[in-house]
Formats: structure tokens, C-alpha cells, sequence
């Protein structure tokens, strides 16, 4: 028996969009190791915005050592009580952790059948496992791949409200240095994707 979700053809835009929610969700999950470090170096731009944005992130890439990321990650993210930032929707839209927005996701996932891995343990609603929701619901990993509509309304409930200013904040936060060009690259991407699905909505089609 064929697989359904095979014979679904995602258009190339999309897993462009995709591959891009993956790679923010990979470098915002943990310190990036060597491999992703190199992959990140190897990354070419255009003269847009989000291109340059890219070409200044495989600029510092290619001048970072795998114990420098960490130890900025770790600034930036753990620290000895917490980190500089906190990337959390319930954070960013209610100034606490584990509020409403966090039991909204909740909900959401269920009906979507995407559940949270066993070894990992902070709140879903942080912006490495949202990108990676979003990465999954365009490319089919959670199932048939979701419609622009689909897309759309969980960005807007989700991801939209708060994560501009989340990367507007890790670029200009004391201790980016390599994680500075990426708050760029996040900004810019979710301006894009805020606008795209703006406009597909006015869509009468």
C-alpha cells in the first residue's frame, strides 16, 4: 500500500520555509555542535534582507568554536538561576511561565497528534519546539501535511504574537555575539511569515 502522505507534493517554497523553521528550532534547542557549526558556515545569502541576515550568520560561524556557542547559549539560555532570555510564549505574552498560552499549545498539540518527546522536559511552548511544530506541520512529520490555512491559524495563535520580539530581543541581548545574526535571521523570517499569510488570508481564492 502506497503511503498517503508520500503522494502529497509539498511545493518548493514551502520546504524552503521548512527547512528554515527546522534549522532556527536546531540552533535555539541546544549549543550547536561542530556539525551544525559547519553547515551554519557553509550558508550562502542573497541581497535581501533575510540573505544578508544568513551571510552575517555563516560569517560568524565560521569564527566560532563549538565551546564559545555553548558557553553563549548557555548565558543566554540557562545561566546559574536563568538565562538572559526566557523563549517562552507564556513569558513574552503574560510575563510569567506556564500561563494560558502554554495550556492553549496543549490543547492544540492534541488535536494535532504531535506529542512531546520523553527526554525532553521544559514547557512546550518554547521557540525551538514551536519552529520544529511548524517544520513538522509543513513537511508532513506529524502526519498529512498541513494546508496554509492550517499553517496559518497555529502561527497566529502561537508563534506570531510574540517570537519577533523574542529574536528582536536575542539580537540585542549583552550576550549574543554568534546568536546575534541569528535574532536577524528569526526577525525577519517571522516578518516574512507574518506577511505571507496575511496575504493568503485576504486571498479570496
Amino acid at each position: 500500500m502506497s503511503n498517503a502522505v508520500e503522494s502529497i507534493a509539498i511545493p518548493e517554497e514551502d520546504l524552503l520555509r521548512a527547512d528554515l523553521y527546522d534549522f532556527l528550532g536546531a540552533l535555539l534547542a541546544r549549543p550547536p555542535e561542530g556539525a551544525l557549526l559547519g553547515k551554519t558556515a557553509a550558508l550562502g545569502g542573497d541581497d535581501t534582507d533575510l540573505g544578508q541576515a544568513i551571510r552575517a550568520l555563516a560569517r560568524l560561524a565560521r569564527a566560532t568554536k563549538t565551546g564559545a556557542a555553548e558557553r553563549e547559549f548557555n548565558a543566554l539560555f540557562i545561566g546559574m538561576a536563568r538565562g538572559e532570555l526566557l523563549p517562552y510564549a507564556s513569558f513574552y505574552l503574560t510575563g510569567f511561565l506556564n500561563e494560558k498560552p502554554l495550556a492553549v499549545l496543549r490543547k492544540d498539540m492534541l488535536a494535532l497528534g504531535i506529542e512531546r518527546a520523553p527526554n525532553v522536559f521544559e514547557p512546550e511552548d518554547n521557540i525551538a519546539s514551536l519552529c520544529e511544530m511548524m517544520a513538522g506541520m509543513i513537511r508532513g512529520r506529524l502526519g498529512e501535511p498541513a494546508d496554509l490555512s492550517r499553517q496559518r491559524d497555529f502561527f497566529n495563535k502561537h508563534i506570531g504574537p510574540w517570537a519577533g520580539h523574542f529574536f528582536k530581543d536575542l539580537e540585542g541581548a549583552k550576550n549574543s555575539v554568534f546568536y546575534a545574526p541569528v535574532g536577524t535571521v528569526g526577525r525577519i523570517f517571522m516578518d516574512i511569515e507574518k506577511e505571507g499569510f496575511r496575504m493568503a488570508g485576504d486571498d479570496p481564492a
